[in-house]
């Protein structure tokens, strides 16, 4: 059954509206028609089966026939703090994480990256990482949408990790302590952030600066990962430790 986001205003006294590219998407491209049913999510967590039932070229309204014991989502929040990596890869970091289970992601400006922080491009990049964690999370049937924060370097980062239990960076140079070993240590977190450097690495000093805040350093196994990998594998990890995965 396909699975539509819209905000929390768009669904008032048991009616939700549905407007923006979905429409073209219910009206034009699936050619759906009164009567037809679809779920809908409010992006903070519910989710409702609804009957169509007016298709418009501007807007798409049904009715709520029930809301949905939906558990689709980790109990663990993971933040995923990701070097900015060059190319296109991101728009694959955001897509694959949101799929795994990634509530947040957070671009970071770090000493080895190959592409220059532009603040000027910043707005539009966002709003089309924003996108593909939208399109991702429906296909995933998720009930929330991963946010993209804005860009920021690791010394901000780290001046912000308050509201972490637990913060992970997988590192090359960490040879003894394993991921899962962390993970059994701390097995009721409930918000893990995970920083991944991008395709140079983590620097000795970026190291520092995020073992000073509390960070700590794991090894992910011997063979080395590309950073587009490594993120979305450590994710992996954590759902399947806390019984995410099927496990």
């Amino acid at each position: 059954m396909q699975r539509y986001f819209v905000e929390p205003e768009a669904i008032q006294n048991g009616a939700v509206t549905i407007t923006g590219d979905d429409v073209k998407h219910i009206v034009r491209v699936l050619r759906m028609e009164a009567g037809e049913q679809v779920i809908v999510c409010d992006g903070v967590g519910h989710a409702y089966l609804v009957e169509l039932t007016e298709l418009g070229g501007e807007q798409v309204v049904g009715r709520i026939m029930e809301q949905l014991a939906d558990t689709a989502e980790p109990r663990v929040k993971i933040t995923l703090a990701q070097g900015l990596p060059k190319g296109d890869k991101m728009d694959l970091i955001v897509q694959k994480g949101t799929e795994v289970g990634i509530s947040r992601f957070v671009p970071l400006e770090m000493a080895r990256c190959i592409v220059q922080y532009d603040q000027k491009k910043e707005q539009k990049r966002r709003e089309r990482w924003q996108k593909i964690a939208k399109e991702a999370a429906e296909q995933a049937h998720r009930t929330l949408i991963p946010s993209v924060g804005i860009g920021m370097t690791l010394k901000q980062l780290v001046g912000n990790l308050d509201g972490f239990d637990l913060v992970l960076v997988p590192y090359e140079g960490e040879k003894a302590r394993g991921l899962r070993e962390v993970l059994q240590e701390h097995p009721d977190v409930g918000h893990i952030c995970v920083v991944i450097g991008p395709e140079g690495g983590i620097s000795e000093a970026e190291i520092e600066t995020a073992l000073a805040a509390g960070a700590i350093p794991v090894t992910l196994g011997p063979r080395i990962l590309r950073t587009e990998t490594a993120g979305l594998v450590t994710a992996a990890c954590i759902c399947y430790q806390v019984g995410e995965m099927g496990g």
